[in-house]
């Protein structure tokens, strides 16, 4: 009888047990799976010191060199996205037109960089043009190899996504990444995030 008890005691512990491990794997899941596919821009939290840490060089629209070595020296926002964009992008420079009148001369050391997921259509000719009506923005494009590098580093999600009559759109994470002056990840920016809560960030970041 002893014997009967100890073990019906021991089921509810086992499935304690398996249900944590059962946690475990799906959290396990998430964070190596989804999470860097998720079309809101989500990032894995483990290894953020890393981000933006790479090989790639690419061209900028300001006659710069775009590589690791840039995000140094003055606190940095990046965000991906492309010329053909219908909502996203254009979303975001607008709201980044938005945050630099409210930051004022407050926000004057703050760089903005716009990197392509699409450098088979976007030149750095014609991210200039797209970029040019909000003040101090830089657009970035370089070959297919050195932009599927950056999209490695920063650890953001693209991918070429076909449309009917051969043309094709790009499916790629909307948030907006942030640097210190040290080069070093300083959190993010999500899209269409309340406009308050977008400004504290950056001015935590400018302040940093």
């Amino acid at each position: 009888m002893k014997g009967t008890e100890r073990k019906s005691g021991l089921k509810p512990l086992r499935y304690a047990l398996w249900a944590l491990v059962a946690l475990a794997l799906v959290g396990l899941g998430w964070f190596q799976f989804i999470a860097p596919r998720a079309g809101t821009g989500s990032i894995v939290d483990a290894g953020t010191a890393a981000l933006g840490r790479g090989d790639y060089r690419l061209a900028a629209t300001d006659g710069t060199e775009f590589t690791q070595a840039t995000l140094k020296g003055q606190p940095s926002a990046v965000f991906f996205g492309f010329t053909h964009c219908p909502d996203v992008c254009p979303t975001t420079l607008g709201d980044i037109a938005g945050w630099q009148q409210e930051l004022g001369e407050e926000g004057r050391d703050l760089r903005v960089f716009f990197v392509t997921v699409d450098p088979e259509r976007d030149t750095v000719e014609g991210l200039r043009e797209y970029v040019s009506w909000v003040p101090g923005v830089v657009g970035v494009s370089g070959t297919p190899e050195e932009i599927a590098k950056a999209v490695k580093a920063f650890r953001i999600y693209a991918r070429k996504s076909p449309l009917e009559g051969g043309d094709y759109t790009m499916d790629h994470s909307s948030t907006m990444l942030l640097f210190d002056g040290n080069g070093e990840y300083a959190g993010l920016i999500g899209y269409q995030e309340e406009s308050e809560r977008a400004l504290a960030s950056l001015r935590r970041l400018l302040n940093s």
